[in-house]
């Protein structure tokens, strides 16, 4: 492939309908949700290895700085990041990316990507690109249509108009998701499916961008030119936020006159919801997908995940079940796109987890809180290769920690310690200290609090490889 194309990869979003799997603090682009890669890694893998495509660009939100650089160093791929203060929708985060590229390269062509699509085809994901080239270089958006498999209603539909070359039609317009009589009759019409992914020239988003919507123009202008960071992140200015709050589709796509669409089929998914995962998964000889400690007897065509407790269907058929440490949810498959009502049901009542995991992640790893009272508290804490807390120390309590697995470098006033696992630490109230990990392999351990005060605003930091201003917890 010509390296004059650049991966554009948008990796925001929150991926509400995979609730509890996915949450605001880990959402589902970041999760293997059909094998060991992530759907953002996958994503990364399919225009980067083996392709010659150029430097992927990719757009994301401030909090998940330090997960999308680990997935990437985990798959050996270089990316430039630019970082999102705050949410604006696709519209502005294309804008910002389109930017960059312009300003890097006039000539190379923005492959604009969600990060969290699953295309089981990418033979002809890659053969869409080539056919949608010459038209893109003409100064067209071309936007790739997927040919439906069924009368979908969580997808938008394209209507072809006059032909362009021998692959590529006008957009005659596009449609929001349709009930189920009215994408039957699209689909008789030979409507599209929007699959939201394009091929443009940057500068084409930039100048139609200005033209349709000014204000949101120059905040993200003014965003871009002013952003900070070295390597390979920047974070946009504080001017983002003022763009409006808008999908590209509603910023550009709808109004521009240079929409075009390639019909193609890239065997493609949003995977927005459990029932999609499920048609995505390797099912067992009953059609049941299972990740987990799982034992079905007379069921069929059920998703079950379930995260370290033993989980049993009888006699069942056609459920999403999925067990976490904090939440468990039982659905019909057929019902699961529901799943976001129920998650803003949650947030209206105020329950943490909709929104938060029992797990909470950091840039040096995570953690999670196993018992408390009012004077201890118990967490276990996995630390990734090369990680390191802070150098910190607290005026209300005093920690132990234990190795379970992995090797922990420990900092405790003068003292710097080598421990493996079966060996502790003890943190004296006040002492300055530091847990790193010097080794290749996940270091856990098992940290035990006693004190009179437990608070997570506990905390002095003196130094801190990740820049971070908070005081996060756990550290």
């Amino acid at each position: 492939m010509p390296m004059n194309i650049r991966p554009l990869i948008l990796c925001g979003g929150s991926g509400t309908r995979l609730w509890p799997l996915s949450r605001d603090t880990m959402p589902k682009q970041f999760i293997a949700l059909n094998g060991e890669r992530s759907l953002f890694q996958q994503t990364v893998l399919r225009v980067t290895e083996g392709t010659s495509y150029g430097r992927p660009v990719i757009v994301t939100a401030k909090a998940h700085r330090y997960e999308v650089e680990r997935q990437l160093d985990a798959i050996a791929a270089e990316a430039t990041i630019l970082l999102e203060p705050e949410g604006r929708d696709s519209g502005p985060a294309i804008l910002a990316g389109c930017l960059h590229l312009a300003d890097e390269s006039r000539d190379a062509l923005a492959l604009v990507l969600a990060c969290d699509h699953h295309i089981g085809r990418p033979d002809a994901f890659h053969r869409s690109i080539r056919e949608a080239e010459a038209i893109a270089r003409d100064r067209y958006i071309v936007t790739f249509g997927m040919k439906p498999s069924a009368p979908a209603t969580g997808y938008g539909y394209i209507e072809m108009g006059d032909t362009l070359s021998s692959y590529v039609a006008k957009v005659k317009r596009f449609v929001e998701k349709p009930d189920a009589g009215t994408a039957a009759s699209y689909i008789a019409a030979g409507f599209l499916w929007n699959s939201g992914n394009f091929l443009v020239l940057p500068d084409v988003v930039v100048s139609e961008y200005e033209r349709l919507d000014i204000d949101s123009f120059r905040a993200v202008s003014s965003a871009y030119h002013h952003a900070t960071g070295a390597g390979r992140s920047r974070l946009l200015a504080s001017t983002y936020g003022a763009a409006v709050r808008r999908s590209i589709d509603y910023a550009v796509m709808e109004k521009t006159s240079l929409a075009a669409v390639l019909p193609t089929d890239w065997d493609w998914s949003d995977v927005g919801t459990w029932d999609a995962v499920w048609a995505i998964g390797k099912g067992d000889a009953d059609g049941n997908v299972i990740d987990g400690d799982v034992e079905t007897l007379a069921s069929s065509n059920c998703l079950v995940r379930s995260k370290g407790i033993l989980t049993s269907l009888v006699g069942t058929k056609d459920l999403v079940v999925i067990v976490e440490q904090d939440a468990v949810m039982v659905a019909d498959r057929r019902s699961s796109s529901s799943v976001k009502t129920l998650v803003e049901n949650l947030t209206k009542r105020g329950a943490r987890e909709a929104s938060a995991h029992a797990r909470e992640y950091r840039p040096w790893g995570w953690f999670e809180i196993r018992d408390a009272g009012e004077t201890f508290k118990v967490k276990r804490l996995g630390v990734y290769p090369g990680g390191r807390l802070s150098l910190q120390k607290h005026h209300h309590r005093a920690e132990h920690w234990v190795v379970v697995t992995g090797t922990g470098k420990v900092t405790v006033d003068d003292q710097v310690m080598i421990l493996t696992p079966n060996q502790h630490a003890a943190i004296p109230l006040g002492a300055v200290h530091r847990l790193e990990n010097p080794g290749n392999t996940l270091l856990e351990i098992i940290e035990v609090q006693n004190g009179t005060y437990l608070g997570e605003d506990d905390i002095v930091r003196f130094e801190d490889v990740y820049d971070r201003v908070i005081l996060d917890a756990a550290e």
